[in-house]
């Protein structure tokens, strides 16, 4: 047994493996891209062109203290976790303002029509730092007030580098400042849809949920034809509701006067239902179901009702399950609503798909990146919001 008792060297290998991940990354892509205008493809700047000399030697302690969080060696376990989680702050900001003081120094002597995008080491960095973050604070189990905090910290970081004139220079802000007007309206379309899909999906989903858990026969069924639903592909769907919404607009005039149309959003927001019922009446079926059969017993000993064992007992054990569904369909549908864009409902989707057409990548980037962050943060928020209606000591 010669390695029974012998020191360990690496603490923690998936620190150790997204800081090499970066380190290779950083080395072969470029950190950002120069180009003439916004349609021809830019010429790529490494990382230690882009970079000044003080902004190189932060990110070297910044690696440096990471690799020591990542090998462990004199340190305990939770101080690593804590080392990590420290150090991402610092090297986000630290990308973001290198990224964008370059772009200004860059474009300080060169043509208004030059541009300046992100590079594959901007993102890689990026990714590297959170992903770094969400695995310490897994670690360190922190409970939902310093995971809130932290996240609050990362967001009005990125939103103070937003504000300010740092990236203003961007090829992906400069896109923006253009489109701004369309991309409030847009965006707005956007969560219109996914909220006009979580209504009615929760509205039908939680009473069916409370069937099939009532019920085994309906169950049965009700599950069969979800399923079948789940497994349709999205441009399908969109597709098929297009023949029959038209021929019953054209029916009924009045609905077409409401906007019911083969395309629009209302074939989006059916769809969109259809894809959310799934998860949502699982969900249900699994949260009541899993309610021990001893607490049902014990709250008709008490002499209550089904209904009132279904809403002061059922329901609240039943709730992290529940919206841990929500969690699920509402980032599936954020999603799922870029798609919707093709059939005309609008949302972040109509910018990647014209920026695809016109072969404009940062308009495809205006359209995709609010559309991650949206999923994020709706992510995370449905994360506390499941944690906070564990009971205490489960959390």
């Amino acid at each position: 047994m010669p390695h029974e008792h012998a020191p360990r060297v690496i603490g923690n290998r998936v620190l150790l493996t997204l800081w090499l991940a970066a380190a290779v990354g950083v080395a072969l892509l470029p950190f950002a891209t120069l180009s003439p205008n916004r349609l021809v493809s830019g010429q790529p700047v490494m990382l230690w062109q882009a970079l000044s000399s003080w902004q190189l030697g932060a990110l070297g302690l910044i690696a440096a203290g990471l690799l020591l969080a990542a090998l462990a060696r004199g340190l305990a376990s939770r101080t690593t976790c804590w080392l990590g989680l420290a150090l991402t702050l610092p090297l986000l900001g630290l990308a973001l303002f290198a990224l964008g003081d370059y772009a200004q120094r860059a474009l300080a002597e060169a043509s208004p029509a030059a541009r300046v995008s992100q590079g594959g080491a901007f993102w890689l960095l990026l990714l590297a730092a959170a992903l770094i973050a969400v695995d310490a604070l897994q670690r360190l189990r922190l409970a939902l007030l310093p995971r809130a905090l932290f996240a609050l910290l990362a967001l009005g970081l990125i939103g103070a580098c937003l504000a300010s004139d740092l990236l203003a220079p961007l090829s992906l802000m400069r896109e923006f400042a253009n489109q701004r007007d369309i991309f409030v309206a847009q965006g707005l379309r956007h969560l219109a849809l996914v909220g006009g899909a979580l209504l009615p999906a929760l509205a039908l989903g939680l009473p069916l949920g409370l069937v099939a858990a009532r019920s085994r026969r309906w169950r049965d069924g009700l599950f069969s034809v979800l399923n079948v639903f789940q497994t349709l592909p999205s441009i399908a769907v969109f597709g098929l509701l297009i023949a029959p919404l038209a021929a019953l607009a054209r029916a009924v005039p009045w609905l077409g006067e409401l906007g019911v149309s083969g395309i629009g959003v209302a074939p989006a927001i059916i769809a969109l239902v259809l894809y959310s019922l799934l998860p949502v009446v699982r969900n249900t079926y699994a949260g009541l179901t899993g309610v021990p059969a001893t607490t049902l017993e014990a709250a008709r000993g008490m002499g209550m009702t089904s209904r009132q064992i279904l809403w002061r007992v059922e329901l609240p054990l039943a709730l992290p399950v529940i919206l841990s569904g929500l969690r699920i369909v509402t980032v599936q549908a954020i999603g799922l609503t870029v798609v919707a864009a093709l059939i005309g409902a609008g949302g972040f989707g109509a910018f990647i798909f014209q920026g695809l057409g016109q072969y404009a990548i940062d308009l495809v980037l205006l359209g995709a990146i609010p559309t991650i962050v949206l999923a994020v943060i709706a992510d995370f928020l449905l994360q506390l919001l499941v944690a906070a209606s564990r009971p205490p000591g489960t959390r």
